[in-house]
């Protein structure tokens, strides 16, 4: 599994997205964002930044934005 880093969208952005993660390909896309309203922000972007568990999956990389 590979990481790679982007910017965030000029639309999270406007909604006040700090971190998303998506693994990618995926024909339907799941993106897990963090707003900065989030109370528990630091440990979400820790758990999603994990992606160890999916080494071995169909996924061959994580589409990250911050």
């Amino acid at each position: 599994m590979r990481k790679v880093y982007k910017s965030l969208t000029q639309d999270q952005k406007a909604r006040g997205v700090v971190f998303s993660s998506q693994l990618m390909p995926d024909n339907e896309p799941t993106i897990h964002e963090v707003l900065s309203t989030d109370d528990d922000k630091e440990q979400t972007i820790a758990r999603l930044k994990d992606d160890k568990f999916f080494n071995s999956s169909e996924w061959n990389y994580n589409l990250i934005r911050k």
